[in-house]
């Protein structure tokens, strides 16, 4: 684990990347952004977590670190003794957790249950969903109060890292540590956020599941209405349909093992 501190005093405010080591978006816009040396208005902490995975260029050592929270420093598990560490390194912080996925190529957030955290700070970032996932999120990050998680764009991507960014800066400006974007410089995924409200909101339902298959499909878009009866996957040649209306969220046809991805509802939005 790499952690950067900068202002003075006790950081109430955290930036966290590469909680997974296939997902170096969030290190690198950490990089970015303490090589620039910011003014800071109030102290933060970047913490760049599973380093080890990160240079071995896998997701994980020995389990998953994003289903093993809060951790345990005496684990065997690499991973879950770094759960331990990170939560030490983030209590009592707004915590920022930088992710990327292989089923969406635009930001959007996560939260365990919609509350203050995301009201206050969704509106400012450039993201137009907000993902409710509650019981969905066991031995996750945002399992933990103040946290908010946000999938960057598609894993690996050059676009991904730059998201990551310019999200970064959002949400330092959004929490006071920035005071406004650097001079001359607009975000490329801004789309004119700020002080908005309209994020919409969605609550997963229900895992999608797939059984082993040679070849997957996926036929609809993420956040988009799949009526009843409209299909939306296959395996093997097999084709499912929907059961009932739902908004697919983190779909995509082998991002996950055992699983599509998630069926939700939309809630409406922040206002």
């Amino acid at each position: 684990m790499r952690i950067y501190e900068l202002g003075d005093g006790t950081p109430e405010v955290a930036v966290v990347g590469s909680i997974h080591g296939d997902e170096p978006c969030g290190a690198r816009a950490i990089e970015r952004f303490v090589a620039e040396e910011p003014d800071v208005e109030r102290p933060v902490k970047l913490v760049v977590a599973n380093e080890n995975a990160l240079d071995a260029g896998v997701r994980y050592l020995d389990e998953d670190l994003n289903r093993a929270f809060p951790g345990d420093p005496n684990a065997d598990s690499h991973e879950r003794r770094l759960a331990a560490d990170l939560v030490r390194e983030v209590r009592g912080c707004t915590t920022f957790s930088l992710h990327s996925t292989q089923s969406y190529a635009k930001p959007f957030a996560l939260v365990d249950t919609v509350g203050a955290v995301a009201r206050s700070i969704c509106p400012h970032l450039p993201v137009e969903e907000l993902v409710e996932t509650a019981e969905f999120a066991g031995g996750r990050l945002i399992d933990h109060a103040h946290t908010l998680e946000v999938e960057c764009g598609l894993q690996g991507t050059d676009d991904a890292a730059e998201n990551a960014y310019w999200l970064v800066r959002s949400f330092l400006a959004a929490t006071g540590v920035l005071s406004a974007p650097a001079d001359g410089e607009e975000s490329p995924v801004s789309l004119d956020r700020r002080d908005r409200d309209d994020v919409t909101v969605y609550r997963m339902l229900e895992r999608i599941p797939k059984g082993p298959a040679e070849t997957y499909e996926v036929y609809v878009n993420n956040f988009e209405l799949v009526e009843e009866g409209d299909r939306f996957a296959a395996a093997d040649g097999e084709v499912f349909t929907a059961d009932r209306d739902f908004y697919p969220v983190l779909l995509s046809a082998y991002g996950y093992e055992g699983v599509f991805g998630y069926a939700a509802d939309r809630l409406g939005t922040l206002d």
